[in-house]
């Protein structure tokens, strides 16, 4: 028996050293079995119905859809160039900058639904940027009153119950994209109603689902 201790403490020692081996391997796998997954990313809410619609961009005319405004107040505004209405121009950019940073962003779309409206798109831009310096998002000319209104449009009036009924007409949407509510052209940029209604959809946390 003596002879075998040899033999003996050699087995010993290499049951031990691959239990060194293996003892690593299983921990590390133990841990990956174990450890809690990382929480899964929130996912960002939908598109709102009333803002799946695309229009041309008035500057250069490239598809820009609505979806880019989800979560912001918007004041959406039909246009024209050469209405009595057409100052108002100045007061819609003032109001743009005044909020932008709280979240509300002012929707151009010039229309010739009321044949004040007669130039090219370029043109409306120029004109635009160069007589009241207008930086708020604008779109190509758009038909908003009648049969052949764009679907965003026809949305909006059935939602308020009223189509425009002259340029400059104002359509409030909050930021759960739903309408809010709708301001004929009387209805001026600094106007006390309108600023206490957007200040106070501004102040609204965005709804998620």
């Amino acid at each position: 028996m003596p002879g075998h201790a040899p033999f003996l403490a050699r087995r010993v020692l290499h049951g031990l050293w691959l239990i060194g081996l293996l003892l690593p391997a299983h921990a590390a796998t133990a841990t990956a079995a174990t450890a809690t997954p990382p929480p899964a990313a929130a996912a960002s809410p939908a598109c709102p119905a009333l803002l799946q619609h695309t229009f041309e961009r008035l500057q250069d005319e490239k598809p820009q859809s609505l979806c880019q405004y989800s979560g912001k107040v918007l004041l959406v505004v039909n246009t024209a160039s050469f209405c009595g209405f057409t100052p108002q121009y100045k007061g819609l950019e003032a109001l743009h900058a005044r909020y932008q940073s709280r979240g509300l962003v002012v929707l151009g779309f010039p229309s010739n639904d009321f044949s004040q409206e007669g130039g090219s798109n370029k043109e409306i831009a120029d004109f635009c940027e160069s007589t009241f310096g207008v930086k708020f998002p604008m779109f190509s000319k758009t038909v908003v009153t009648g049969p052949q209104a764009a679907p965003f449009y026809q949305q909006l009036a059935a939602q308020a119950g009223r189509k425009p009924l002259w340029n400059f007409h104002k359509y409030l949407i909050g930021r759960d994209g739903t309408l809010v509510d709708n301001y004929s052209s009387l209805t001026s940029p600094d106007d006390r109603a309108l600023l206490r209604a957007i200040e106070k959809q501004l102040s609204l946390q965005q709804i998620t689902k």
